[in-house]
């Protein structure tokens, strides 16, 4: 099997119990997924089965995301599977939250949690933090593309937004910010991904729904629908070359653009080398030639 997943992670599921399940229904060892969601968490979790696994590079990284945030209280860990540290008696109105989001927009920096498996001189974080030792936790560049208003409940001060972001956002840092920006504390206490690249959460399967080896097989994606990136269809002469990682003269008129990428000359481009609507291999473009880098199919 060769080719991606787009499957709907249920609740109280880590992403590497969801790559164990279609392990033991696949009997395939090769499956990985493209971006952790926290336990607690819902939504699209794309999972690369067999080979696939060697194009998560290649993958787009933008994210979006449904958050549910209570204002009024902070946790430790920023969301709602740690300890209130803090209360506050302070009441936001609709159009302070809407004035506040507005700051969050473009590109800005946020320090991640300390309840989070990012890695500080070769240590998790949060094993820091279950150890009650300080660490200095640096800022990050991230990016916000979008993050506007979906609902507020003034009453019980719970706001859900959503946000559109760059790799390694913490959904939970934001949700903290924000209360922080307010001076009213706040908190995750829902998270649902809608979007990973080009995996949306409207095709999204649900886990449960996978219970055979033909259900991953008849819901695999080809890796070409949802990679924007440059492709050179093979003739046999070529597939045979490449197939046993020999490079190839490159040929400009069999370079095909995709939505997102336009047709390059450009020196180091990477390029998906396809015969029969198949990646057979990854290589990079290099002057007048193809070097090859990644071998899919060998004959």
């Amino acid at each position: 099997m060769f080719g991606f997943l787009n499957i709907y992670k249920p609740k109280n599921y880590t992403s590497f119990d969801v790559v164990a399940v279609l392990r033991k229904i696949t009997h395939i060892k090769q499956i990985g997924h493209t971006g952790t969601l926290d336990p607690f968490a819902v939504g699209v979790l794309p999972i690369c089965i067999g080979k696939s696994t060697k194009l998560i590079e290649y993958l787009p990284d933008d994210k979006e995301y449904i958050a549910t945030i209570q204002l009024g209280k902070e946790t430790n860990t920023y969301d709602l599977e740690g300890e209130i540290t803090n209360t506050y008696p302070k009441i936001i109105n609709e159009q302070e939250l809407k004035n506040i989001l507005e700051e969050f927009k473009g590109e800005t920096e946020q320090t991640p949690p300390i309840y989070s498996a990012l890695k500080v001189n070769g240590k998790k974080l949060y094993e820091y933090a279950r150890e009650g030792k300080e660490i200095e936790i640096k800022p990050r560049k991230i990016f916000i593309s979008k993050i506007d208003l979906l609902k507020f409940d003034q009453t019980e001060q719970i706001a859900q937004i959503i946000v559109g972001c760059s790799k390694g956002t913490y959904i939970r840092s934001i949700a903290y910010d924000i209360g922080k920006k307010l001076n009213c504390g706040g908190y995750l206490i829902a998270l649902e991904r809608t979007k990973a690249g080009m995996f949306n959460i409207d095709n999204a399967i649900k886990l449960e729904d996978i219970k055979t080896k033909n259900d991953v097989e008849k819901n695999l994606i080809n890796p070409l629908i949802v990679t924007p990136i440059l492709r050179y269809t093979m003739d046999n002469k070529e597939r045979e070359l490449v197939s046993h990682g020999m490079s190839i003269k490159l040929d400009f008129t069999k370079l095909q653009k995709t939505e997102n990428v336009n047709k390059s000359k450009k020196d180091s481009e990477v390029v998906f080398l396809v015969y029969g609507d198949k990646i057979n291999a990854v290589g990079m473009v290099n002057e007048n030639k193809i070097i090859v880098k990644k071998v899919f199919e060998v004959l």
